[in-house]
């Protein structure tokens, strides 16, 4: 898989999951919502540990990744 994730993207990616598992454990959330921002931290800590998501391409985000973005322009 190509990473397409920036530095920035990946921060709040962990910041927020880190923000899920937190209200889950403090019983902020409970039940079926709990459990779904556990598993959404899950995947938020995954891509951003791979570097890539794959859900960029359906809603036609190529990267936030400056540096790839900057040697598309370089080819063009």
């Amino acid at each position: 898989m190509k990473k397409n994730l920036g530095g920035v993207d990946r921060i709040i990616r962990l910041v927020l999951a880190g923000l899920f598992i937190v209200l889950y454990f403090m019983d902020v959330v409970s039940g079926t919502f709990g459990i779904v921002l556990l598993v959404l931290a899950g995947i938020l800590i995954l891509t951003s540990l791979v570097g890539s998501c794959g859900l960029y391409l359906p809603f036609g985000i190529n990267s936030t990744c400056p540096a790839k973005e900057a040697e598309e322009k370089k080819a063009e």
